[in-house]
């Protein structure tokens, strides 16, 4: 078992580094006050051709798997962007995966491209709000018209939905109580970003401001048949392909955040002097940054062996649902220590820590709560029975 970084894993580190390390923390914290998209950051990172890592050669991508993702985004995370770095990126290597892997050539033609050089920017319309977690109970509908398709509804929580072009957009095309099973009569299309039939608000939240989430309500959107992607009905088990990938690389930066913090931290702790001694020398102070280190060295770990796993083409849910639980815990700790390490100081803006613990805390909660995955954890891997 190798656990050393091939040379183009290094590669992929250096090269993120190298980009990422140009926006300082000035640059986060002003994104982090006036809330505007972090353009000059997703500029620099398309023009790396760090957009198309998980995209086929054939479409300007590098046609890498999720393990490198994972590294990518684990880099990005270290360098003070917190999520709003991390989710200015990541939805170009999970999101669009169902394109990937079930549009036509003549699809990923015309909509892979514009992804990997940054031309397109793409939301996510998913979760609605009296659905939350239970898919199946999505009520935004896509109704069979002459050429395509009329769709009315609402989404909630739809990220860059202010900036965005296109949107993935997972819809009903068969009532629930019409359906076999409650996994189908779902279908999901990818389609331009109509504002004259989709209106999106904003909602004002605890952290991540430069990266917008919002309410968005779908009114006569007409959806051409060339933008559905593959087959009326399947759309849901054509979701389950990114859900994976995308667990992976939210504990990917939840662990690169709390690498972040923790090292903010250390530095701290070995400069600070008080009663005469650098207050890194107690051990009420050490110790909890050192177990910090440790479980987020674990949780790594286990993303790079579901990483693994994915990259292999073998089952990973297990795995990438506990890296998700352990990266986000990890991280948030991390976070946490942080700011009790600098003391009054990590409650003040300039040392950034206070920002890092508010966003990290979002990877414990999305894109799946913790009580699911241990739920899934429950019945899938040790047999008991369904609890919810």
């Amino acid at each position: 078992m190798d656990f050393d970084y091939s040379s183009d894993q290094r590669a992929i580190r250096e090269g993120v580094a190298a980009v990422a390390s140009r926006f300082k923390d000035d640059y986060w914290r002003a994104r982090d006050e006036d809330g505007a998209f972090p353009v000059e950051f997703h500029r620099a990172m398309a023009e790396g051709g760090w957009l198309g890592i998980t995209m086929p050669e054939a479409y300007g991508g590098a046609a890498l798997g999720v393990t490198e993702a994972a590294i990518m985004m684990n880099e990005i995370a270290h360098h003070g962007g917190g999520m709003a770095s991390c989710s200015t990126v990541h939805i170009n290597l999970f999101g669009p995966h169902p394109i990937v892997v079930y549009g036509t050539e003549a699809q990923k033609e015309r909509w892979i491209p514009n992804l990997v050089q940054g031309r397109d920017q793409v939301c996510f319309g998913v979760t609605e709000p009296d659905a939350g977690l239970d898919t199946t109970r999505i009520r935004t509908f896509a109704k069979r018209v002459d050429g395509g398709y009329v769709v009315n509804g609402q989404k909630i929580w739809t990220s860059t939905a202010q900036v965005a072009t296109k949107i993935l957009l997972l819809t009903r095309t068969t009532p629930l109580e019409d359906c076999a099973r409650p996994t189908d009569g779902m279908t999901i299309f990818y389609t331009d970003m109509n504002r004259d039939r989709i209106k999106a608000t904003v909602i004002p939240k605890m952290g991540r401001k430069a990266v917008d989430s919002n309410n968005t309500f779908y009114d006569d959107l007409f959806i051409p048949d060339e933008d559905r992607i593959g087959e009326e009905g399947k759309g849901f088990r054509y979701l389950l392909d990114s859900l994976n990938p995308e667990r992976v690389l939210v504990a990917s930066e939840a662990i690169g955040i709390g690498q972040d913090a923790l090292g903010r931290a250390a530095k701290y702790a070995g400069e600070r002097k008080v009663f005469g001694r650098t207050i890194g020398k107690n051990q009420s102070i050490q110790h909890p940054l050192a177990e910090d280190w440790a479980n987020l060295e674990a949780a790594w770990a286990m993303a790079m062996k579901a990483a693994w796993l994915y990259d292999a083409g073998r089952p990973c849910g297990p795995e990438a649902n506990a890296a998700k639980l352990l990266g986000g815990r990890a991280g948030h700790k991390a976070c946490e220590n942080a700011v009790f390490t600098h003391g009054g100081l990590g409650y003040a803006k300039e040392y950034s820590v206070e920002r890092l613990y508010r966003e990290v805390i979002l990877t414990r909660i999305a894109p799946v709560s913790e009580q699911m995955i241990l739920n899934f954890l429950g019945e899938r891997v040790l047999g008991l029975d369904k609890s919810y």
